[in-house]
């Protein structure tokens, strides 16, 4: 204790070898080797005097994802699974492909990530730790005779086999709440084009199905779009392509001629002294977004889609529209007011 400080000191000495003489468990490469040992001459209580004070800057650090003795000693922590379930737990995720390897280490793939929101929000109580180690103190409570394995078993599948009939009814909804809309429209109706899981990934499809059953890979780009704009340096016309981060405008003589510009809204950015426009863009994975053409000077950036109705509050020119499961929310990128659709007024 030093003032209104208290200090902890940590660490452990072995006092006595038994099966580590012959047997050390295996650690991590990243598990740091030297030993913590306690100080002796500490005390529980004991003044400590004040002889200097050093400081050093650290950032933050997500820990480092799991290999398969650390995922195992982490199951093993939480009581999940038992030593004969682990090597099943472990090769399930590897072969649906939830999990891939690198340098030794899982790492979540979009598949699995997938799978983890959508049964998370659809059976809490079932993916909570808390549930699976009580699961199984259970099930060692009835190999015990403590208790009766048909009670454990009723208790269990009564309220999973609720939630069950619940997700079985609402089989569709579910499934819509996986896709992605891309900002793309069907060549073949207009509507828009949404990412949907298949049994063999993630494919472009139009949002209009069954009416519309137009489909295609999620990484083939679909033909150029004409424009009608001529190219400032050759003449030919200007088609929109699809890039890997969103559309934009190039010449349609490449690679004879390389011209290509970001493909504008039209839109002005809403960020006060900016004379950027909105550039329709694309994450990696596939997510439509719009930010300033200035970036990174101006670092505007929203997942909103922007439609043409000014602001009834400041008079900015456009909205920005957001889908949410209670229906569709307004608000304006200028003032940051959230707009009643009663308040809308349409453009002239």
């Amino acid at each position: 204790i030093a003032g209104d400080y208290l200090f902890r000191a940590t660490g452990s000495t072995v006092k006595f070898s038994g099966f580590t003489v012959l047997y050390q468990e295996a650690k991590d490469e990243d598990q740091e080797e030297k030993e913590v040992v306690l100080p002796e001459r500490i005390g529980a209580g004991e003044t400590l005097e004040l002889i200097g004070l050093s400081h050093e800057q650290h950032f933050t650090k997500p820990p480092p994802r799991y290999t398969e003795a650390s995922l195992v000693k982490e199951l093993e922590t939480k009581g999940i699974g038992r030593p004969s379930t682990y090597a099943q737990i472990i090769g399930t995720l590897k072969e649906r492909k939830y999990v891939v390897k690198e340098k030794g280490r899982f790492v979540p793939t979009e598949l699995g990530r997938a799978v983890k929101n959508l049964l998370v929000r659809v059976f809490p109580d079932i993916f909570e730790v808390g549930f699976t180690a009580r699961m199984e103190e259970n099930l060692d409570k009835v190999e015990s005779g403590e208790e009766e394995w048909v009670k454990v078993v009723e208790e269990f599948y009564g309220t999973f086999s609720r939630t069950l009939r619940w997700a079985e009814e609402h089989r569709g909804e579910l499934k819509r709440s996986l896709q992605e809309e891309t900002g793309e429209r069907c060549p073949e109706c207009g509507r828009p084009l949404v990412v949907k899981w298949g049994r063999y990934g993630r494919f472009l499809a139009c949002s209009g199905f069954p009416e519309c059953s137009y489909t295609r890979p999620l990484n083939e780009k679909g033909p150029p779009e004409p424009t009608g704009e001529k190219c400032p340096e050759c003449g030919s016309e200007l088609v929109v392509k699809l890039g890997k981060y969103g559309k934009f405008l190039a010449c349609s003589g490449y690679p004879k001629c390389r011209y290509s510009r970001p493909l504008g809204t039209g839109l002005s950015c809403p960020e006060p002294g900016c004379d950027g426009e909105l550039i329709e863009r694309r994450t990696k994975k596939g997510r439509t977004f719009y930010g300033c053409s200035n970036y990174p000077k101006c670092s505007f950036a929203t997942w909103d889609r922007p439609v043409p109705q000014s602001c009834p509050r400041c008079g900015f020119s456009y909205l920005l529209e957001k889908k949410t499961k209670k229906g569709v929310r307004l608000s304006c990128p200028r003032c940051k007011a959230e707009i009643s659709e009663e308040e809308v007024v349409p453009d002239v």
